[in-house]
C-alpha cells in the first residue's frame, strides 16, 4: 500500500479540512440499557435511531453513537467524556438515579479539570468534567 500523493505535499500549500462535527462510537451489548443510561439518566437527546446504532446529541456538532455488534468488545482505553460547567449537578442527577460513581467530583490538578467517573451499562468508562485551567478553547466558561 503506497502513500497517497496528496500526503506528500508540503504542509504550507495544503488547506486544512473543515469538519462539521464529531461522532464518537462505542459498543454496547444491550442498546436498551445504553438508551436508559444515556437518554433517561444522563439526559442526552436521541438524535437518530438506526436500529443497531443510536446516536445521541451531546452538544452542537458533537454526538455519541452507541452500537451493538457481535464482533466488538468494550475497552478501558476509551473514555466517553461529557464536558459541562455543572459537574456537581450531573453527579447528583446520576447518584439520585442509583448510578454508581467513583466518588464525588474532585479537582485533578495534573490536568486542570474538575471531574468524576462512572460506567455505562456496557462497561464503558464515562467521565463528566469541566476544564478549569486552562479552559478548553472554544468552550465559554461563562455560558
Amino acid at each position: 500500500m503506497g502513500v497517497h500523493p496528496a500526503a506528500l505535499a508540503p504542509a504550507s500549500t495544503m488547506t486544512p479540512p473543515t469538519f462539521d462535527g464529531l461522532v464518537t462510537f462505542v459498543f454496547a451489548p444491550d442498546l436498551d440499557a445504553a438508551h436508559a443510561f444515556y437518554h433517561d439518566v444522563v439526559g442526552l437527546e436521541l438524535a437518530l435511531d438506526q436500529g443497531p446504532c443510536r446516536i445521541y446529541r451531546v452538544a452542537t456538532g458533537a454526538w455519541l453513537g452507541v452500537c451493538t455488534h457481535d464482533d466488538l468488545a468494550p475497552n478501558d482505553g476509551v473514555i466517553v467524556t461529557l464536558v459541562t460547567d455543572d459537574v456537581d449537578g450531573v453527579w447528583q442527577r446520576l447518584v439520585d438515579r442509583g448510578v454508581e460513581t467513583d466518588g464525588a467530583p474532585r479537582m485533578n490538578e495534573r490536568f486542570g479539570i474538575y471531574h468524576f467517573f462512572t460506567r455505562d451499562p456496557a462497561g464503558w468508562r464515562v467521565e463528566v468534567q469541566r476544564f478549569v485551567d486552562p479552559p478548553l478553547p472554544g468552550i465559554d466558561p461563562q455560558r
